[in-house]
């Protein structure tokens, strides 16, 4: 983790100091970013852009919204670590089996800085492995977006890769406040922390964490494009009845492929329920949590089978 955390920051500080290597070209007017050289100086235009115009809006266009959403599909990225896809195995096994491989063919360089190879913790095709390198990417995510974050609100929106990756596209709420992906993260982390404790199968971590980063955008995506029937929800909120059905109906039917039919309409309703009535805390992070506590009591207090 330790290692993780250096790669990252040198990453961000090394981005940070070419942004500030920009600026003075800006100010020294050593950059044009009108000169239509857009691809040879496209990290300057988005800088130029960023020090002209605030990056934060109180209403963003849908295709900004589509943006912004389409990060939600790094939640396919948990499963597959997990799971694998078809005829590729789990990318954290993947990884394991390599590095184990690597370190037991470079006796020599390992033993200085780690001890001995009888120490290492997992072996070829250790399930263990599966489980910790799950828990450890999203731990790595988490730390990526806290990081960002900081940076962001500390120095400026231009200093953070994660600006530049999704186009600075930032509500006025997220001024000097956590962004919506480190909530998402935090939820995802606990719906797996529940099933590594045994409290909760993985099929209902894997749910809800993808219920959380899938249904949500539908909801959002659908209402912004196709809601024409306005509901006012219990706050004052508005939405669209197209938008709950698209956030619904998709959460049932991850929660059909996950945890089978009766459970998920449970999580269904949970995901409804969190909708349509105020919640100070953000939906992000109560998604996955809700959820997953919601499946869990079902299936302890129930008992009904997955089907």
């Amino acid at each position: 983790m330790v290692w993780w955390i250096g790669i990252i920051m040198s990453i961000y500080f090394a981005f940070a100091l070419l942004v500030k290597r920009i600026v003075k070209k800006l100010e020294n007017n050593k950059i044009n970013t009108r000169d239509g050289n857009e691809k040879k100086y496209s990290i300057a235009t988005y800088v130029g852009y960023m020090r002209k115009e605030s990056p934060y809006h109180e209403q963003i266009s849908i295709k900004m919204e589509g943006l912004r959403k389409s990060f939600h599909l790094v939640g396919f990225l948990v499963p597959l670590a997990y799971f694998g896809f078809f005829f590729i195995p789990p990318i954290t096994l993947l990884v394991s089996d390599s590095v184990y491989l690597y370190v037991h063919q470079s006796e020599a360089i390992y033993y200085p800085l780690w001890g001995s190879l009888s120490a290492f913790p997992y072996g070829i095709g250790d399930f263990q492995a599966i489980i910790d390198l799950t828990m450890f990417a999203l731990i790595a995510t988490l730390v990526f977006a806290i990081i960002s974050d900081l940076i962001r609100v500390l120095w400026g929106a231009e200093y953070s890769i994660y600006s530049l990756l999704t186009r600075a596209v930032l509500r006025n709420k997220e001024l000097n406040a956590m962004g919506p992906q480190i909530q998402l993260v935090c939820g995802a982390i606990f719906a797996y922390w529940l099933y590594t404790l045994g409290l909760i199968p993985i099929s209902a971590a894997m749910g809800a964490i993808l219920i959380a980063c899938l249904s949500d955008a539908a909801a959002a995506l659908i209402g912004r494009k196709y809601g024409k029937h306005k509901v006012k929800c219990i706050g004052g909120d508005i939405k669209s009845v197209e938008g709950f059905i698209a956030g619904v109906g998709s959460a049932y039917l991850i929660g059909l492929f996950c945890v089978g039919p009766f459970y998920a309409l449970i999580a269904a309703l949970i995901f409804f329920i969190l909708d349509y009535f105020p919640i100070v805390i953000a939906d992000n992070i109560l998604n996955p949590i809700a959820i997953s506590i919601g499946l869990g009591l079902a299936m302890a207090l129930l008992g009904i089978p997955i089907l």
